[in-house]
């Protein structure tokens, strides 16, 4: 069969199932958090050895010029990166809303970083499983985010 031909099956069947199950495809469809706060969220971000050797794995395999480019993108965020980027993945699971200081940090460093580090976020070995799941609710966070900064920025012009 030719790539064409797999492709526009793919593509009609795909097709037929989101009119099937329109909740499939719909936004409302992702209301409940993936994990709940609390011991939940403590064990997705638990680390074993083999976690570990998969994610260093995966960060060894990481082009030179996108580290560097990762790196530029921590940097932006400044010294409260880690803290911050483990709440965004937070609200992100358990719809648990990071602070201001955080949405301004991220909004801060830009969509683009903000993107490119979650994707990065979700290929970790403990969030992996969530990947398929989360690409809504990361565009969820970033519109909070870039609209609670610009409202506080609006509100100090007056």
């Amino acid at each position: 069969m030719e790539l064409k031909t797999i492709f526009m099956a793919f593509f009609i069947i795909t097709t037929m199932v989101s009119f099937s199950y329109p909740s499939l495809g719909h936004e409302d469809a992702v209301e409940e958090p993936l994990v709940k706060s609390g011991p939940e969220m403590a064990a997705v971000e638990a680390i074993s050895p083999a976690s570990q050797e998969y994610n260093m794995y995966m960060l060894e395999n990481l082009t030179p010029k996108f580290t560097t480019y990762l790196e530029n993108c921590m940097d932006k965020m400044g010294p409260i990166f880690r803290r911050c980027n483990e709440d965004v993945i937070e609200e992100i699971l358990t719809k648990k809303p990071v602070s201001r200081e955080c949405c301004m940090k991220v909004v801060k460093a830009g969509k683009e970083c903000y993107v490119e580090i979650r994707k990065l976020m979700f290929q970790f070995y403990q969030l992996k499983r969530f990947a398929s799941q989360v690409s809504f609710r990361t565009n969820e966070v970033w519109g909070r985010c870039s609209a609670e900064v610009k409202n506080s920025s609006s509100s100090h012009d007056d």
